[in-house]
């Protein structure tokens, strides 16, 4: 099966910096993408940003400019820096993977179980 950790979240004041990571382990036998939405309380779990296999990245129009997605292949990590932090990026931040596991031949969606995110003076 596959597994995701996501760490990073915190507390932080308005204009600064965090940054997500996300590993995923377990019995994975390709990527197709990744990437990271966010969910606050009350509210539909929406899209922050996506990489997929060849690198090509996408972003919500609420973040471009201010957060930006990477990937260490090796590793087989996420992450994502984000700048300039505003009170309405406050939400828990999920990392999802679009894959294959060794034991199957789907493609499938696997989530972490999130990271608290709160922007506040």
């Amino acid at each position: 099966q596959v597994q995701l950790v996501e760490s990073g979240g915190g507390l932080v004041q308005p204009g600064g910096s965090l940054r997500l990571s996300c590993v995923a382990s377990g019995t994975i036998a390709s990527i197709s993408a990744m990437g990271w939405y966010h969910q606050a309380p009350g509210k539909q779990r929406e899209l922050v940003a996506t990489i997929i296999s060849g690198g090509t990245t996408t972003y919500a129009d609420s973040v471009k400019d201010r957060f930006t997605i990477s990937r260490d292949n090796s590793k087989k990590m996420v992450y994502l820096q984000m700048n300039s932090l505003k009170p309405e990026d406050t939400a828990v931040y999920f990392c999802t993977l679009k894959g294959r596991s060794s034991f199957s031949n789907i493609v499938k969606d696997f989530w972490g179980q999130g990271t608290r995110v709160t922007v506040s003076s």
